[in-house]
């Protein structure tokens, strides 16, 4: 096996039959050497540095009814919120003394957002904080409103196609919803100029190797700046509250590939990796990842934006948040840098 991840390192690609090989195949040990490889491409370019988010999650109103989400519409349980755009303003003060210097605002797909109400918004943080980046991550829409938002200053979008196979798209979703045009999206983003995150669920219900090896093909195929990954995480109020969660094993198994395939991408060790283990995060760093997300929206309301059960940091304060990071970073050798951390991926 350790010939296929030689081969990855050399080449940047595998077909699919070798992805699948690969990551049905793993092994405690062939993971450690594939972390070292890893790591060492990381080094190379991102050196030991950290780059740090600010998370706004600034609705949990939804259209959409994902099987999987807890945000989901039908889910008559969660208490919802929307932040005015004072409040936004607030959390990138407080993000902007911290050191942040990126805001990404997250949400359901709210149509009490529509492209007036968000470019205002993101004008607004671009005239308080002209040298920090925005990232969005407000699901599917139309090429148009991408394009105004953009204008309007955003720099970077974030959209997980979260599954590239169309029949299993279609078990984790609703009708309406297709991976097609999700991956439209994709392009569409591509194409106005945003630097594009993608990325999928590891470990979600009816999944197989075989289709994690075509989520990596189109991610080799997008090739975009970023990369999310992180394990899928049952909620109680979801059809899916009965499924096994995915795993930390994989999910680091998958980052490290995603390194070694894509040198200069940028990976976050997510919130939900952190969720499945106390030094979730740690072991994502440690694994090939480079980013983390620490949160600043409100904690009045975090505990609302309830994508999956047991989400930590739910009630810190920003404050807290992002110096228990620093601290978490430090102890494993690594370090939170007060910059843009733009890709390199370009």
């Amino acid at each position: 096996m350790r010939e296929l991840i030689d081969k990855l390192q050399e080449n940047k690609a595998l077909s699919k039959y070798e992805w699948t090989v690969l990551i049905e195949g793993r092994s405690p040990e062939l993971a450690e050497y594939l972390f070292q490889q890893a790591r060492s491409v990381r080094h190379k370019y991102y050196g030991h540095d950290v780059y740090v988010r600010g998370l706004i999650e600034f609705t949990n109103y939804c259209r959409n009814d994902c099987l999987y989400c807890g945000i989901r519409k039908s889910n008559l349980k969660v208490s919802r919120y929307r932040l005015s755009k004072e409040e936004i303003l607030s959390c990138c003060e407080t993000g902007y003394s911290l050191g942040f210097r990126t805001f990404v605002l997250q949400g359901g797909e709210d149509a009490g957002y529509d492209d007036s109400r968000l470019c205002g918004i993101i004008s607004a943080i671009k005239t308080g904080w002209p040298d920090c980046a925005i990232t969005l991550s407000v699901g599917e829409r139309s090429y148009d409103s991408y394009k105004a938002l953009h204008d309007a200053g955003a720099d970077r979008y974030l959209l997980r196609h979260e599954t590239y196979d169309a029949e299993h798209y279609a078990k984790l979703h609703p009708p309406l919803l297709k991976a097609a045009d999700r991956q439209d999206c994709l392009w569409n983003l591509k194409k106005i100029g945003y630097q594009v995150g993608t990325g999928f669920m590891v470990g979600s219900p009816y999944q197989t190797a075989g289709h994690l090896a075509e989520d990596m093909l189109f991610i080799k195929d997008l090739d975009p700046q970023m990369v999310g990954i992180g394990p899928f995480i049952s909620h109680r109020d979801t059809p899916f509250a009965g499924q096994s969660s995915g795993t930390l094993e994989l999910t680091l198994f998958m980052l490290g590939l995603l390194r070694l395939m894509i040198p200069k991408v940028l990976l976050p060790a997510t919130t939900a990796l952190g969720t499945i283990h106390p030094k979730g995060r740690e072991l994502g760093i440690q694994a090939g990842a480079n980013v983390v997300m620490p949160n600043l929206s409100p904690t009045t309301v975090r505990k609302d934006y309830a994508l999956y059960d047991n989400k930590i940091c739910t009630g810190d304060e920003a404050a807290e948040c992002r110096n228990c990071l620093e601290r978490r970073m430090e102890s494993i050798g690594y370090h939170v840098v007060t910059t843009r951390g733009d890709s390199l991926n370009i």
